[in-house]
């Protein structure tokens, strides 16, 4: 076995693949923003479909799409011709994939597009073929070898088609303004979904809450901070507004007498809050910066009344670190 010469195929294969994407680049054009101007006017969905190894960039790009904020699915074009061409309405956009823009299995799909004056956007790597002659835009891919030194696998032409669906769903992403909290509706699980949880997320409700009054005694004060388990207890004024902390550190600098006094005189004024619709991961940063275990989330346009609170903890067990 030449290990030397795997490791110069492998070496080739992606040059050749990071030069044709240079290409790619390159060679985008006016067309390019039709097809984003075209999916931004369109009410309905994006239909994605392509025979092979076209069909499964076509599925990547349509979960993409979907994920950044741009209904989208995909239609295998066998079984659009059985049926499920039925899938593709007016409001919709087509955006077909095939390398040589021949592929008769996309025939079908083509027709009813046109039949039904349903937009479409093709993308292929020849030049006046079918699919790109009778797209409404056509986005040429430019041209550039396969990876293999046979030129017949579909490499470089799927990866120049899949960097071309990110483009067209960042282009979208971008024009609508998705942002990370939009993201993690569509990815509520995982590591994903974690990193984008908010505290709201996982905080500690109403019910759970380590909260007294400014007059409370600190025995009834130190009642509710075992019974709650979270270390601290916050102080609120007669109004209900968190105006302070108790915290291990209060405590030991009032040791003398501490049951003499009440929770507004030992406790720590304006404590460190975190809003409930803030990033969990925003929270533990805070945290870890300010070497506490726990915030009160506090709504910052509202009455200044805690909401919740969330503990380091919460956030190592949802996986957010």
């Amino acid at each position: 076995m030449d290990k030397t010469t795997f490791l110069q195929t492998g070496q080739r294969v992606i040059t050749r693949e990071a030069e044709a994407l240079t290409l790619l680049a390159g060679s985008l054009d006016g067309d390019f923003a039709a097809a984003v101007a075209m999916i931004l006017k369109a009410p309905g969905r994006i239909i994605l479909s392509g025979m092979g190894k076209s069909g499964h960039i076509a599925r990547k790009i349509a979960a993409t799409l979907a994920s950044t904020g741009t209904p989208a699915h995909f239609v295998h074009p066998a079984e659009a011709s059985h049926g499920d061409l039925g899938m593709l309405t007016r409001g919709d956009v087509a955006l077909l994939l095939s390398n040589s823009g021949e592929t008769p299995e996309l025939a079908d799909l083509i027709a009813y597009t046109r039949r039904f004056s349903i937009p479409l956007i093709g993308v292929a790597g020849r030049p006046g073929s079918t699919l790109l002659r009778e797209s409404d835009v056509s986005i040429l891919l430019p041209p550039a070898p396969e990876a293999c030194e046979t030129g017949i696998v579909p490499t470089t032409s799927t990866t120049m088609t899949l960097a071309l669906g990110d483009a067209l769903a960042i282009a979208l992403m971008e024009h609508r303004r998705f942002t990370p909290e939009h993201f993690r509706d569509f990815h509520p699980g995982g590591k994903l979904g974690a990193r984008l949880a908010k505290v709201a997320d996982l905080m500690h409700g109403p019910d759970e809450l380590p909260v007294v009054t400014i007059d409370t005694k600190m025995s009834d004060a130190l009642l509710t901070m075992s019974q709650k388990t979270f270390g601290v207890v916050g102080v609120a004024n007669a109004a209900g507004r968190l105006v302070g902390i108790v915290t291990d550190g209060d405590l030991r600098r009032h040791m003398r007498g501490l049951l003499e006094h009440t929770a507004g005189e030992v406790m720590t004024r304006d404590p460190l809050t975190i809003a409930p619709d803030a990033l969990a991961e925003e929270a533990l940063a805070l945290m870890n910066a300010r070497k506490v275990t726990c915030l009160f989330a506090v709504a910052p346009d509202g009455d200044g009344q805690a909401q919740g609170i969330i503990h380091i903890h919460d956030c190592l067990r949802a996986g957010v670190a």
